[in-house]
């Protein structure tokens, strides 16, 4: 039902396209033993998701992403149930038609913690730092070796190496001014990263909008998003939380980092933060505050200093 998807022209002409879309996803839940529930677009997000009733969550992976399918399907199977913190549960995953993969998972609910935050009071943005760290720490600490076969990047130090060869040209293509530009060879030649790290599963995109949170009593009810996932060093997790999570409070992270059981350097995390696949420090710049002194040293301390 769903046409093959494997260029980035097909997927502008398609993926949003819901008189293609809605059909495709409809019959694809009769098959799966829910024809006739309602379904209904989130609005987020790179995938087509569906709530299909109050029950379950269908996304759908087009060919130009199958593999993230595949991962998201194996990753939520092998953490279903060992997190302090809900995570959607796999009912069914694979192949549909014409390259398309898809998960068919339980819905989470409540509210989404960035639409949520402006409202929750600090007492309880602590306890929810708090329990976002203890989450991360938990999944650090899960053998990431039964999913190196559908993780990447597989070598640690050959990863870093052509994300910091393309650093500087990624932050020129998001429009990053000159003076940042030529701050970013010498400051990532400065810090030291580890090639070999001890191998940690990670979730790479640690942010607000990934966590859901119930209002009465504000406790998180829900992690998802994982078809990013990576197995690498763990501190590479701590760029969406210090950009995402704690916004550059210091004393959230402090207190997230204490849950965690571990601090990292903020040179280190502004490192990870430039060769993060997805890095993009004009948007960053744009939403968090920044030193008076414009040095990548300064900006180090700014998100990730700890109090």
């Amino acid at each position: 039902m769903l046409p093959a998807v494997d260029t980035d022209e097909e997927w502008d002409a398609i993926v949003p396209d819901e008189t293609v879309m809605r059909p495709g996803a409809e019959e694809l839940c009769a098959r799966l033993g829910l024809a006739g529930a309602p379904l209904t677009r989130f609005p987020d997000g790179s995938q087509p998701v569906y709530a299909v009733g109050d029950a379950h969550v269908l996304k759908l992976f087009p060919g130009a992403a199958a593999e993230d399918g595949i991962a998201e399907g194996r990753v939520l199977s092998h953490i279903q149930g060992r997190l302090p913190v809900p995570t959607p549960r796999v009912h069914e995953f694979g192949p549909y038609e014409n390259g398309w993969q898809f998960v068919l998972m339980s819905r989470l609910h409540g509210e989404n913690l960035a639409e949520a935050w402006d409202r929750i009071p600090q007492a309880e943005r602590e306890r929810l730092v708090t329990e976002t760290g203890e989450a991360l720490s938990v999944l650090h600490s899960l053998d990431p070796g039964p999913l190196e076969d559908v993780l990447g990047p597989g070598n640690w130090g050959a990863f870093l190496d052509r994300q910091r060869d393309g650093a500087v040209e990624q932050q020129r293509a998001h429009g990053l001014p000159p003076h940042w530009l030529e701050q970013i060879p010498e400051f990532l030649a400065s810090v030291p990263l580890p090639r070999t790290p001890r191998r940690s599963l990670l979730h790479t995109e640690v942010m607000q909008q990934h966590f859901l949170v119930d209002p009465d009593g504000w406790r998180l009810t829900g992690l998802f998003d994982f078809e990013p996932a990576m197995i690498g060093d763990r501190a590479y997790d701590f760029v969406g939380v210090g950009l995402f999570v704690t916004r550059g409070d210091p004393e959230l992270l402090a207190r997230l980092a204490e849950s965690y059981g571990h601090t990292f350097e903020p040179a280190v995390l502004l490192a990870y933060t430039l060769l993060h696949v997805y890095s993009n420090l004009p948007w960053y710049l744009r939403e968090l505050d920044g030193p008076g002194e414009r040095t990548l040293p300064a900006l180090a301390e700014a998100w990730f200093g700890a109090a």
